[in-house]
């Protein structure tokens, strides 16, 4: 593979594959992205502009898709509204991207005869008791409780229908909560940590026993960069680091090493449908694709991370005070629901 169509590539996690792809690897990359606002032109500058093109469309239009899937080799599908408080106020657009988004990827590359990796989460299965010893698997049920996941879930069945029905070259991966560099200020430890930075109070939902299996964004895109090399097509790969850490924990961690007293936080109420806890066995990844995370500690990973935000406020400070009053419009209007 010489050539690379990456779909959501100035977002978090497809930015982060993009830069790891550039460092280990020889391909050059196109960028597929409808820049919204979880997407920023910041998170590839200083790349090759050699090697990584970005191209501004989006993945629901038919004719952009076409053109450009047939000059790859491959395609990776970071592609989809991801935050899972969005999708409790706009599922329909979640419905638009996730699944339709996918249907039109999934036609250009059965059409080109192109070779399709694409990306989901481990949220697809529903959450795990805290006292149950069982980790989700490639075997492991759907069982979907927001419409983020269950749209995820839908584009998933899609991939393998289009695997099974139409001969498409396909690998998937459904990996775990996520964390590092270049990530939007909405999600939970950028928000801790910029909140923070500003000498505001962290929010934490409900009880903060919410249990999350965390990989740093590294580890993931080395994960799919084996999949693409090494795996097997048609299969699903779960990637996971064995981070499994509740919420109040890990901003407690955030909350010693920036150098604040635990109790700097303000409780808030919880989210509705609100997933228990999450936790993968990447098993078949490790042994069968001879992958290993990086970091495994989740301390260390941490602190870089906090470092990142503290020296790149130009990058995360433009977003942050819109991020701020979503979240309070979000929270008023569910106290309207809730009385």
């Amino acid at each position: 593979m010489k050539r690379i169509l990456v779909t959501g590539g100035a977002g978090f996690i497809g930015a982060n594959f993009v830069r790891h792809m550039i460092m280990h690897s020889d391909v050059e990359i196109t960028v597929l992205d409808k820049m919204t606002y979880a997407a920023n032109r910041a998170s590839l500058s200083g790349l090759d502009e050699q090697r990584v093109k970005l191209v501004i469309g989006n993945i629901c239009d038919g004719a952009v898709v076409n053109e450009l899937v047939p000059q790859h080799d491959a395609v990776v599908h970071f592609a989809a509204e991801t935050h899972n408080d969005n999708s409790l106020h706009d599922p329909r657009s979640f419905v638009t991207t996730n699944i339709l988004g996918t249907v039109e990827l999934l036609e250009a590359v059965r059409r080109h005869g192109v070779r399709l990796h694409h990306i989901s989460t481990d949220e697809v299965y529903g959450d795990l008791e805290f006292d149950d010893p069982q980790r989700f698997t490639e075997l492991t049920a759907y069982n979907p409780s927001s419409p983020y996941s269950a749209t995820k879930a839908s584009s998933d069945m899609l991939v393998r229908a289009w695997i099974r029905s139409f001969g498409v070259v396909a690998t998937l991966s459904n990996c775990s909560n996520n964390y590092g560099p270049y990530q939007h200020v909405e999600k939970f430890i950028p928000r801790q940590i910029t909140n923070i930075l500003d000498g505001q109070r962290p929010k934490l939902y409900g009880n903060g026993r919410n249990v999350r299996d965390w990989i740093h964004v590294s580890d993931h895109s080395s994960a799919v960069q084996r999949i693409l090399e090494s795996g097997e097509f048609g299969r699903t790969y779960l990637i996971g680091a064995d981070g499994e850490q509740d919420n109040l924990s890990v901003l407690r961690l955030i909350l010693e090493l920036m150098g604040k007293d635990e109790r700097f936080l303000d409780w808030v109420p919880d989210r509705q449908g609100h997933d228990r806890r999450y936790a993968i066995d990447a098993t078949p990844l490790r042994h069968e694709l001879s992958w290993e995370p990086r970091y495994t500690d989740l301390r260390l990973g941490l602190e870089q991370t906090i470092d990142w935000y503290r020296k790149n406020r130009d990058w995360w400070q433009p977003s942050k005070s819109d991020t701020e009053k979503r979240y309070s419009y979000q929270a008023s209007q569910a106290a309207k629901v809730a009385i």
